[in-house]
């Protein structure tokens, strides 16, 4: 990926709030399932999905 683009990603995580970012970077950097961020972060399989899918919203936004 471009430099630009790289540098695009880094600032629409960064503006992610605290837990969206840690949700963004457990499931799409270290691969994991929704089922297991949730049990890391000791919440539910669907408030992962919920916040997941707001963050990739906001970033979709920036990106954009």
């Amino acid at each position: 990926a471009s430099d630009v683009y790289k540098r695009q990603l880094r600032e629409a995580i960064n503006r992610l709030s605290p837990r969206e970012r840690q949700i963004i970077i457990l499931r799409f950097f270290d691969c994991l399932t929704q089922t297991e961020v949730a049990k890391d972060l000791g919440i539910s399989q669907a408030q992962v999905s919920r916040l997941e899918k707001c963050a990739l919203r906001d970033m979709k936004r920036h990106l954009c």
